[in-house]
């Protein structure tokens, strides 16, 4: 892995605002772990997917009344993993460890592996964000260009426009790209550390309840014709709503990037500040869109301290906001989803372009 060093060296900016953070949990009494609002959100997402995917395949009904219910499990489904799945993996759904690691394998049951994720997010993307070269979630090519380091192609011209297509296949890719993974031992630059037997059987089994579950159990109840109808559009409103989470956050106008070369690479900032220039936050009054993606609009909260749980995030905001005034650093936001995905088919387009 290319070397990457932070300006840790006087961490003035993270040692207040975490002070901040800390006499707000000091003074309510509160564990920065989940509470009954997330517990309550649990029971009603994994019960409800359940729900969903029984009736489908126990109740006939009409071929456009399918698809909707499909399309609305694959939404459930990507909630799911924002709200209990992507806690659990962080360790803050709750104080208790086992607890943790028996909802992070949710992460299993959706079609990845919580082992190679908790890698390739926990420690990459949390440490690397937008750094082209390590950070495996801006590495799409040569499909997209996604910072003005990669190498662009004709094919990019395009890309605002065929990207939300690919958007929709997004769970599929993670799916398939765990496999490269697994053989190749790597995340993109990334060595991965040795599984154990635990973590291989985790990640058999995992693959194989997805092929049960998903593909051979609903061809032989509904048929084929109607499985394959069923599923792309289960997986293509999961991957959809997956794919537009994690760009609003970090692929749009405002966001900085930086790239590894042949050199180390010496970034001027301390890793707080890097977190705070690479991230924006989307639709934080939108009571729905916060609940449906566990608070992953409030991407910088989450960035600063990924162990907190994002029940805690709104109130947090305000210190983070109330800190990057004070040290003059830029808290970037858009009131809407709507502005964000607007910010993101710009910054797209751009990316684009044919370099002068």
């Amino acid at each position: 892995m290319q070397k990457v060093s932070f300006n840790n060296a006087n961490r003035v900016f993270f040692h207040a605002l975490k002070e901040s953070v800390d006499r707000y949990f000091e003074e309510n009494r509160l564990k920065r772990t989940g509470n009954w609002r997330l517990y309550t959100k649990t029971m009603v997402l994994i019960p409800g997917a359940v729900g969903l995917y029984v009736l489908l395949l126990a109740v006939p009904m009409h071929w456009l009344a399918s698809l909707v219910l499909c399309g609305l499990l694959g939404v459930a489904m990507a909630s799911i993993g924002f709200n209990v799945m992507h806690d659990a993996c962080h360790g803050s759904f709750s104080s208790r460890g086992w607890v943790n690691e028996v909802f992070g394998l949710t992460h299993n049951f959706l079609g990845g592996n919580a082992f190679l994720w908790k890698i390739k997010h926990n420690i990459i993307h949390h440490t690397y964000t937008n750094v082209d070269g390590l950070d495996d979630d801006i590495n799409n090519m040569p499909f997209m260009r996604e910072c003005s380091t990669q190498p662009w192609k004709p094919m990019h011209r395009f890309q605002a426009y065929y990207m939300f297509l690919l958007y929709g296949f997004t769970s599929l890719f993670m799916f398939g790209t765990d496999y490269l993974k697994y053989f190749s031992r790597r995340i993109h630059n990334t060595d991965i550390r040795r599984m154990d037997m635990r973590d291989h059987l985790l990640f058999w089994a995992g693959k194989l309840f997805f092929i049960a579950v998903y593909i051979a159990i609903p061809i032989v109840v509904v048929g084929w014709k109607a499985w394959i109808l069923g599923f792309i559009a289960a997986q293509f409103a999961m991957g959809m709503t997956l794919a537009l989470v994690f760009q609003l956050a970090h692929v749009v106008e405002e966001a900085e990037f930086k790239a590894v070369g042949a050199d180390p690479l010496r970034i001027e900032n301390e890793w707080a500040i890097h977190q705070v220039l690479t991230t924006a936050n989307f639709a934080a009054s939108n009571r729905l869109v916060t609940w449906m993606v566990g608070g992953l609009n409030y991407q910088i909260e989450h960035h600063l301290f990924p162990r907190i749980s994002h029940v805690h995030y709104p109130a947090l905001s305000r210190i983070v906001q109330e800190t990057c005034e004070r040290f003059g650093l830029p808290y970037n936001y858009f009131p809407t989803t709507r502005m964000a995905i607007a910010s993101h088919y710009r910054f797209m387009r751009e990316m684009g372009r044919r370099p002068a």
